[in-house]
């Protein structure tokens, strides 16, 4: 009977079952620790590095956290229940376990690094010792104050020897690269250090930063011991140091472990003394993709207008260190250079122009040409395209004024305030209305404003009376935005953000304004009608300068003290400065319509 219910399948048959010792061997002691084993690291990277990260830059930490611990406990569970019976699926189910974190930590890490509130050179990596090097670097740097720590190397790959410890020379070599380690800690793309205020009783120099287009006054110092450092830099690149009259212009790269940046001196002599201007990558500075100057999408497309035009002559205009080389350089990219003749004429060739003829005036040479015969002879060979970096002179205007429209497009850079004020200089420049009129295509004027820190900018509600100073609807601006410097962690402590490091500001972009010139404008011109001129501008219906600062104020890109910092004058004798008195010249109600696009 026994046998035959075993046939008929009634009692099961035990010998097909597990034995104790086989069940054991199923679930050995070391499986669910081999694949615990990769849970560990994964945690940490998303409790100690991701939260971390996302809780100082205010970034979605409760999501990311569930989307985490989602993906966790699926893989887990994945690998776990995947149905391998050989003795090798273990390893299977490991490995599966491995990629599924993996891709876990691939995608958040590039989630989080392409926020917005990230600042670019701050992105999170992973396993990424650089706060612990830099306490060990202050550490250090403490205990062996003095010690150099650049290579400066000379145009012909030479280094300038770090003088003994013991030698006078050695202060004056620490102080020099001191300057360069604190501009590029504060990320300046400029260190001025120039005649001040007597020091100690003696005369003295002043150090200024030139940070996101706003200079920062920094250390002062004696002028014997500026005359050194001066003296050490233009050795560095190769410059004559006997010569403390001339402008001299030259190049050499600054080394710092893996770091290796390249850098222009530029000296010349005043009636205080002698002053220095160290520009870093001087090349970086001044390049730009077109979408990223900072004009709206009505300005780019008037901008695009007037390139494709490609007569007469176009005004580029904004006061000194506001962008405007950053500009020419990057319509000038606009235009094929190797299907047409393009060419510019410059004092300081500040980054290179693939396929350009690119022609420096070299000023003070008795026996060269000048600057404006150097226009003249350049234009007379009927280019398609040429870029005037300078306008030193009446001369050169009337040379380009006189040149053939028809046939060339010249883009003049002019210093100036305002497209109205740009126009103004170039009709007094040329001397004659009429011609100046005929030559005029259009302008482009432009000043540089500080963008907030996406980190820690602080939004606040702003009162009735200040919307109507600024001349916005109360009921379309709920909020603003003005600088932080501070983040709040998840611990409720405050600290410095690690994003703009206090400042509050992180880059600079462009406000413009850019017309293209109508009959009647012209007309306007000739006639020295400057108001039936702004008159005709307005027709166009495309906004100013101020009215773009403030419709990025209203975006959050900037603050209303930025706003009213480029509403003053450019004042070129000390670091400029926020006034919160100073008020925009015009309303701009229309700034607040619809969101603007980067």
């Amino acid at each position: 009977m026994d046998q035959h219910a075993l046939t008929l399948g009634l009692i099961p048959n035990l010998s097909f079952m597990p034995t104790l010792a086989e069940a054991a061997t199923l679930v050995s002691w070391w499986k669910p620790l081999l694949l615990v084993a990769p849970m560990v690291p994964w945690g940490m990277i998303c409790a100690k590095q991701f939260d971390k990260f996302m809780a100082m830059f205010h970034l979605s930490r409760e999501k990311w956290n569930l989307i985490n611990l989602v993906w966790g406990t699926s893989a887990f569970l994945i690998a776990l229940l995947m149905p391998i019976h050989a003795w090798w699926g273990i390893f299977v189910s490991f490995a599966v376990l491995c990629l599924l974190l993996a891709a876990n930590i691939f995608v958040c890490l590039n989630a989080i690094n392409k926020d917005d509130r990230i600042p670019k050179g701050k992105e999170l990596k992973l396993f990424d010792n650089s706060a612990a090097k830099s306490a060990a670097a202050k550490k250090s740097a403490a205990k062996n104050l003095g010690t150099s720590e650049l290579v400066l190397r000379m145009p012909d790959k030479q280094t300038i020897p770090v003088p003994a410890k013991d030698s006078p020379d050695f202060p004056v070599r620490t102080a020099a690269e001191a300057l360069y380690l604190k501009a590029v800690a504060q990320r300046a793309a400029q260190v001025d250090l120039v005649p001040g205020q007597p020091f100690n009783g003696q005369p003295g120099y002043v150090v200024t930063y030139f940070i996101d287009s706003v200079k920062q006054q920094g250390d002062a110092m004696a002028a014997a011991d500026a005359v050194k450092i001066i003296d050490l830099w233009k050795s560095a690149a190769k410059l004559d140091i006997n010569d403390r009259r001339k402008r001299l212009v030259g190049d050499c790269r600054v080394e710092k472990g893996t770091e290796n940046r390249p850098v222009r001196i530029v000296t010349m002599g005043t009636t205080a003394g002698q002053r220095l201007t160290i520009l870093i990558d001087p090349e970086k500075q001044v390049t730009r993709k077109f979408p990223d100057l900072g004009l709206t999408e009505p300005q780019q497309a008037e901008l695009d207008a007037l390139i494709t035009d490609g007569k007469g002559v176009v005004l580029l205009a904004a006061p000194p260190d506001q962008g405007r080389t950053t500009t020419l350089y990057t319509i000038v990219r606009k235009h094929d250079a190797y299907t047409s003749n393009v060419q510019t004429v410059e004092m300081d060739i500040q980054a290179s122009l693939e396929g350009a003829r690119q022609n420096k005036f070299e000023a003070g040479q008795a026996d060269g040409p000048e600057y404006s015969t150097m226009v003249r002879s350049i234009l007379r060979r009927d280019p398609d395209v040429v870029a005037v970096a300078e306008l030193p002179d009446a001369n050169t205007a009337k040379e380009i004024a006189k040149a053939d429209q028809e046939r060339t497009r010249i883009y003049l850079s002019i210093s100036s305030e305002n497209a109205l004020a740009a126009i103004q200089g170039y009709v007094q420049a040329v001397g004659d209305p009429d011609l100046a009129s005929k030559s005029l295509r259009g302008v482009v004027a432009q000043r540089l404003i500080r963008r907030l820190c996406g980190n820690c900018k602080q939004a606040y509600q702003p009162s009735p009376d200040m919307l109507k100073k600024l001349g916005l609807p109360a009921d379309k601006v709920p909020q603003l935005f003005k600088k932080g410097g501070q983040v709040l962690l998840k611990n409720n402590k405050m600290e410095t953000c690690p994003g703009c490091a206090g400042v509050g500001y992180y880059g600079a972009e462009g406000v413009f304004e850019v017309y293209m010139l109508t009959d009647a404008a012209r007309a306007a011109i000739k006639a020295k009608d400057f108001n039936a001129l702004k008159a005709e501008l307005r027709k166009k219906q495309l906004p100013g300068i101020q009215q773009v600062a403030l419709k990025k104020a209203v975006d959050g890109i900037t603050s209303v003290e930025e706003v009213m910092r480029i509403s003053e004058p450019v004042t070129q004798t000390k670091p400029s400065t926020p006034n919160p008195e100073a008020k925009p010249a015009a309303p701009a109600a229309a700034a607040a319509q619809a969101p603007a696009k980067k």
